[in-house]
C-alpha cells in the first residue's frame, strides 16, 4: 500500500463580498467557443446540436453565431428562459442570460443577443442581506422579467472561494439531494 499526501484545502473566510443575482427559471446552457473560430453550444450536461437540441438554444447559437464570438474563446454560462421554458416569465420570446456579472455590465456590456443575470446587490456576507433581498424581491418581483411576479429566487456567489449558491422561494428546504451530516 502506498500512502499519497492530500493537503487540506486553504479555507476562505466567510466575512467576504457576496454578489447576489436573480435565479432565473430556465435551462442551464453555455457558449463554447473555441481558439480556432469554432462556435458550439451545451446544456448543463451535454453537449448540444440544432438536431439534438435544448429548447432551441443550439439552433439561436448558430443563428448569432457572429455577434455571439464577441464573447471571445472559452466557456460562457448562462440561462436560456423565457417563452415555453419553465416559469415562461410572460414572454413571447426566449433569452439567453449570461451568469458572469463581474465581467459583463454597463461599462462592458456582452453582445446584443445576450442578457445578463440582473445583480440585486452587492454585500459583506450577512445572512440577513440575504433574507431583505429575497423579501424586496418577492415583494417586487422579477428584474429580469418586470411585472413577472412570481420569480424562482437567488444565487449568491461568495467571491473568497468562488462558490455559488442558491435560495429558491419554492422548495428550497427540501433541496434535490441529501444535506451532508455535519462533523
Amino acid at each position: 500500500m502506498s500512502i499519497i499526501f492530500e493537503p487540506f484545502p486553504k479555507l476562505g473566510r466567510l466575512s467576504r463580498t457576496i454578489v447576489i443575482t436573480e435565479k432565473i427559471d430556465g435551462t442551464n446552457a453555455q457558449i463554447i467557443i473555441g481558439e480556432d473560430g469554432s462556435i458550439g453550444a451545451g446544456s448543463r450536461t451535454r453537449l448540444i446540436t440544432p438536431k439534438d437540441d435544448n429548447f432551441g438554444f443550439a439552433a439561436w447559437v448558430q443563428d448569432h453565431r457572429d455577434d455571439l464570438m464577441a464573447l471571445g474563446p472559452g466557456r460562457h454560462f448562462g440561462e436560456w428562459w423565457g417563452s415555453g421554458i419553465k416559469r415562461k416569465y410572460g414572454l413571447t420570446e426566449k433569452r439567453f442570460s449570461l451568469f458572469n456579472v463581474g465581467r459583463w455590465h454597463p461599462d462592458n456590456p456582452p453582445p446584443a443577443c445576450c442578457h445578463v443575470v440582473p445583480v440585486l446587490g452587492r454585500y459583506t456576507f450577512d445572512s440577513g442581506y440575504i433574507e431583505r433581498v429575497m423579501v424586496d424581491l418577492k415583494a417586487t418581483g422579477s428584474i429580469a422579467a418586470p411585472g413577472f411576479m412570481s420569480p424562482e429566487g437567488i444565487v449568491v456567489f461568495h467571491t473568497a472561494n468562488g462558490a455559488l449558491f442558491k435560495k429558491t422561494f419554492e422548495g428550497d428546504e427540501a433541496g434535490k439531494g441529501r444535506e451532508p451530516i455535519a462533523a
